[in-house]
């Protein structure tokens, strides 16, 4: 996938607040802490789209990034930060759930994990959710360059263990300092597209 063109256009809380040009979109959702703002930057190719909180658990709406004026990327509010409070956690799993059940041009949510770490009980029902709703095809696990290449399969088992994936399904080790596994994960997104028989322009990136 060749990234032309990338911009926000988009940061809502309901549904009335949704691109409404009935674009594909594909979504990320992931914990506070996963590094979902930096592997969204380093996979458009970009340093500052996505802004990179010190703050975790501060973005609290659905941002919508239009992608080569075709498909939208979807960043999903990030999960499972101990300080918010319970009536926000009840918001947002009431965002979410209006987004994954409601959306008929979601064609996938890919869920975000830190490589290093089994996932957390919130990873798992983030998962489950995802799952439920007919996605979760592709899990991306993030911060590989902090661990060797040795150990991937060791903690991709501990991954699909814990989060109780299919054979079928995949995880994709992507490093935002290194920028390893963009294009893989781009390849599988188009996947998708090719799939669904979307009216995607498919351009190889440049070496």
């Amino acid at each position: 996938m060749k990234v032309i063109s990338s911009e926000i256009v988009m940061s809502a809380v309901a549904p009335k607040q949704y691109p409404d040009d009935g674009k594909p979109e594909i979504a990320l959702a992931g914990r506070s802490n996963v590094g979902k703002s930096s592997t969204i930057n380093t996979i458009l190719n970009r340093k500052k789209l996505a802004r990179v909180s010190s703050s975790p658990g501060k973005t609290r709406t659905i941002n919508f990034y239009l992608i080569n004026e075709e498909f939208y990327l979807v960043d999903l509010p990030g999960y499972g930060y101990a300080k918010v409070s319970k009536s926000e956690k009840a918001s947002w799993g009431k965002m979410m759930e209006m987004y994954l059940s409601n959306r008929p041009n979601l064609y996938e949510v890919v869920l975000l994990v830190d490589i290093r770490h089994e996932p957390t009980e919130d990873d798992k029902l983030m998962y489950d959710w995802i799952k439920y709703f007919g996605y979760g095809s592709i899990v991306v696990a993030t911060k590989a360059d902090k661990i060797s290449r040795g150990k991937y399969q060791k903690h991709f088992k501990m991954i699909r263990q814990k989060l109780g994936m299919s054979p079928e399904d995949k995880i994709i080790p992507i490093s935002s300092l290194k920028k390893q596994g963009i294009d893989k994960l781009w390849s599988h997104i188009e996947d998708i597209f090719i799939e669904n028989d979307l009216p995607i322009t498919i351009e190889e990136a440049p070496e």
